[in-house]
């Protein structure tokens, strides 16, 4: 190879269309790595990253595709209410939670108030 010749920075378009190049079994798989100046260990990293993002990709699609078709609306009706019941218990809590938080704070504050401050006698 000659010095001048200057090698495309691997992008991740770049990186696609080596995965894409080399996915033919009948693929010359030692021309296409030499041609994008990569070693076989860096493919081999391509292609776990690509097939990892796929296989995110399409349980994340497949996720989110997808709505429930039968909710009734009794079901509705139920979760409506357990979620004004749990609403309703967190707003209690909070309450709960406050209140300790105050008599926590007075009982310190009247407890350094009782306490003698620590200073040096008089000579």
């Amino acid at each position: 190879m000659s010095k001048s010749k200057t090698f495309q920075r691997l992008t991740a378009q770049r990186k696609l269309e080596l995965y894409l190049a080399t996915r033919d079994p009948q693929a010359p798989l030692g021309e296409i790595l030499r041609q994008y100046n990569v070693h076989l260990d860096d493919l081999r990293e391509i292609e776990r990253t690509i097939e990892s993002a796929a296989m995110a990709a399409l349980k994340v699609k497949g996720r989110h595709g997808r709505l429930p078709e039968d909710v009734s609306p009794e079901r509705v009706l139920q979760l409506e209410q357990e979620l004004a019941e749990k609403t309703n218990a967190l707003a209690e809590l909070s309450v709960a939670f406050t209140l300790l938080e105050k008599k926590d704070r007075a009982e310190s504050l009247a407890r350094r108030q009782a306490k003698p401050s620590p200073r040096k006698p008089v000579k």
